[in-house]
């Protein structure tokens, strides 16, 4: 009789730890659904201002790698100058024509610009909401050493952004709008092809720089080492060497070099943060078995 009734307690225990589990799990699903709610509240309120200020968003900022007044060429066209660069350095005209072949092509456009416009805008804070959501499961020790995890990643995303926007994106659009198979092909680029490509360079090259959060994480599960990154730069500089011939308009080495630099430095600093995290870690197993 004793004995049933302990594997009754037994069982009974068993059941209560489960049910116990059970409810913390739906708990943190309870906790991540007002996460994402939260963080799609705040990419719907900067994708409504991107639609409210949309002829500014689609004249200089969609449309701006297009137009030979953009930024980027006004400054190429002045180093060609400045540094004796030649004719082919300045970049005067983009041929090519866009064109819209759907009924609701204008609006849809005008939609997805917007919500890309919105996301691009509310990174910093769907980041802010994820690191909210992993700040309770970190022991004190990762909460100080993943402190500034919000204010650099959104650093990272937004020069990266930027640098995508202002240098990739231009030279890839004036790149292919000029390499031709016969002159008697002429360019004629649907607007969701061109914002298809304006949206997958700015936004790819924002996530690009987010190398050194990501190898950072990665060390952290041991996933990667700095001995691993050392042994295969030279593969690294060969990709990033070609990514920076693709884009540049013209094969001189000022060019290229603009390109690839801040490729070549993320993957440095990415490697020092590899290195930085292992010694840490070793840093760490000694304390504890010198306990």
């Amino acid at each position: 009789m004793s004995e049933r009734s302990d594997n009754l307690i037994k069982t009974i225990k068993e059941k209560g730890k489960n049910l116990q589990a059970e409810m913390s799990f739906f708990d943190h699903l309870e906790v991540l659904r007002w996460h994402l709610i939260r963080s799609a509240i705040a990419v719907c309120i900067f994708t409504g201002l991107a639609f409210a200020y949309y002829d500014f968003i689609f004249d200089k900022i969609i449309m701006g790698p297009k137009t030979p007044s953009f930024w980027t060429y006004r400054m190429m066209c002045l180093l060609g100058a400045r540094f004796n660069l030649g004719p082919d350095f300045c970049i005067t005209k983009i041929p090519i024509e866009i064109v819209n072949n759907e009924v609701a092509g204008q609006f849809t456009l005008q939609m997805n610009s917007s919500l890309m416009i919105g996301i691009v805008i509310g990174v910093p804070y769907l980041l802010y909401e994820i690191w909210r959501f992993v700040k309770p499961g970190l022991t004190d020790l990762e909460r100080k050493s993943a402190s500034g995890f919000v204010f650099y990643a959104s650093m990272l995303f937004i020069v990266g952004v930027l640098f995508g926007f202002f240098i990739i994106t231009p030279m890839s659009i004036n790149f292919l709008a000029n390499y031709t198979v016969s002159p008697e092909i002429k360019n004629l680029v649907t607007i969701d092809s061109y914002l298809s490509s304006v949206a997958t360079l700015t936004l790819g090259t924002g996530v690009v720089f987010e190398l050194p959060i990501i190898i950072f994480i990665l060390s952290k599960m041991g996933i990667m080492t700095p001995k691993f990154m050392r042994s295969t730069r030279r593969y690294a500089v060969v990709i990033i060497l070609i990514i920076a011939a693709v884009v540049t308009p013209t094969p001189d080495i000022i060019t290229m070099m603009t390109v690839s630099f801040p490729l070549f430095l993320l993957y440095e600093v990415s490697i020092i943060i590899s290195s930085k995290v292992e010694k840490n870690k070793l840093k760490a197993e000694k304390g504890l078995r010198t306990y």
